[in-house]
């Protein structure tokens, strides 16, 4: 049997799909858990062969419980499964560890493929999602945003990551605040996020802090 935790917070996506998939003979599914927190608890109780993972949750999200659960339990494997898309919510949680990529939009049969062929050592991905990751290889394009920046924007996005404002962020810098605000902007720019909260959040992301 391959056992099976099931994290999204909405309840209706979880019992759906726990629904189906007690209808296959070889899937089990052993719990279910409506944040990335209670994934990773029940996750390193339970040693689960397969975790379906939301993205978008309250708490730590799904990102960095899919990096929580690499590093404490890596015989889970993790398959996202998600409405979204975007190069922002693709790119860092296959950095973080997981082993396919599916849409919510996927057949519940596609589903069921994706959690043999894991159980299997064999990666799943939708086919949009492959498609970004192979023309970033082709591209060459390995590096990440931030190392578009200068020596001193990566240093005022690091102090935005410790949760700084404009005039703090000028006082430890000794740098006037009007200098801050045209770092921010190109940083932002640079790191194709809409405010300084995206900003923080890449620092934590990327290990920046």
């Amino acid at each position: 049997m391959i056992r099976v935790l099931l994290v999204d917070d909405h309840e209706m996506v979880r019992m759906g799909l726990a629904a189906y998939l007690s209808t296959e003979d070889d899937i089990e599914v052993v719990a279910e858990a409506g944040s990335g927190e209670e994934g990773v608890r029940m996750t390193q109780e339970l040693r689960p062969d397969v975790v379906l993972m939301d993205l978008v949750m309250e708490g730590i999200g799904g990102v960095e419980a899919t990096r929580r659960i690499r590093e404490s339990c890596p015989s889970s494997k993790v398959i996202v499964l998600t409405s979204f898309i975007d190069d922002e919510k693709v790119y860092p949680v296959i950095e973080a560890g997981a082993f396919s990529y599916l849409l919510k939009t996927s057949r519940a049969a596609e589903i069921a493929k994706a959690i043999r062929s894991a159980a299997a050592g064999e990666p799943v991905l939708e086919s949009r999602v492959a498609g970004k990751i192979m023309a970033r290889f082709r591209h060459g394009q390995e590096s990440h945003p931030h190392e578009q920046l200068t020596p001193r924007e990566l240093e005022v996005l690091k102090l935005i990551g410790q949760g700084k404002s404009n005039q703090e962020i000028a006082d430890e810098l000794i740098i006037g605040i009007k200098t801050v605000k045209t770092h921010v902007s190109n940083i932002l720019a640079k790191l194709n996020v809409e405010d300084r909260t995206q900003a923080a959040i890449y620092v934590h992301t990327h290990n920046l802090g």
